[in-house]
C-alpha cells in the first residue's frame, strides 16, 4: 500500500533517529566542554590566572553586569564616610579583566563556588545558570544567581556575556 508521501520525505523520516542520536551526542559533548569552562573559571580565580581567565571569553568587552540587592546598595551607601564618594547604584557594569586583575592584586585567597548548575545547549549556543558564592578565604562575601551566554567557536566554547545578582554579606568579617 502506498502512503502518498514523497520519497524524500519518507527517506528523511527514516534518518531521523540517527540524526537525533548524533544531536544528543553533540549536546552531551558540548555539556562536558561547558562544564570544563566552568571549572577553568573557578580555577583561574583561585590561581589568580589573568591570562587563563581571559581566554575563557569571546572578547574583552563582553557584557559583564551585576545587579545588587536593594539591601546591599542601602548598606553600602549608608557606610560611606566620604561624601565625595559616589553612591552605589543597583546595576553596575565592569569587565572580566577588571574583575580578575583585582583578584590577582589581592593578597587574600579568593574563590567562587558553583551549585545547582543548569546548562541548556544545542551544541552551538548555550545558557548556563547557577547559584554562586564568592569567597575571601572562608568568608562568604556575596552570593546570588549567575547566568552566562556561551558560543561555540573554532577555539572551543567562549563566554559571551555574564550577568549576576549579588547579595553582599551584611555580617562583617
Amino acid at each position: 500500500m502506498r502512503l502518498g508521501l514523497p520519497a524524500a520525505v519518507l527517506a528523511a523520516s527514516l534518518l531521523l533517529p540517527a540524526s537525533q542520536s548524533a544531536c544528543a551526542q553533540t549536546t552531551a559533548s558540548s555539556r562536558a566542554q561547558i562544564e570544563a569552562v566552568i571549572d577553568s573559571f573557578g580555577k583561574a580565580i583561585v590561581n589568580k590566572d589573568v591570562a587563563g581567565f581571559m581566554q575563557l571569553f569571546l572578547h574583552e568587552d563582553v557584557a559583564w553586569t551585576v545587579v545588587y540587592t536593594d539591601d546591599s546598595v542601602r548598606r553600602y551607601n549608608a557606610g560611606l564616610k566620604d561624601t565625595a564618594t559616589p553612591l552605589a547604584t543597583k546595576v553596575q557594569r565592569a569587565s572580566p579583566r577588571a574583575f580578575i586583575e583585582s583578584i590577582a592584586r589581592s593578597r587574600q585567597v579568593k574563590s567562587e563556588t558553583f551549585s545547582n548548575v543548569r546548562i541548556d545547549t544545542d551544541g552551538e549556543v548555550a545558557q548556563v545558570w547557577f547559584d554562586y558564592a564568592f569567597m575571601t578565604g572562608d568568608y562568604k562575601n556575596a552570593w546570588g544567581k549567575e547566568g552566562w551566554q556561551l558560543v561555540r567557536t573554532d577555539k572551543g566554547w567562549k563566554i559571551a556575556a555574564v550577568t549576576w545578582s549579588a547579595e553582599e554579606n551584611p555580617v562583617p568579617r
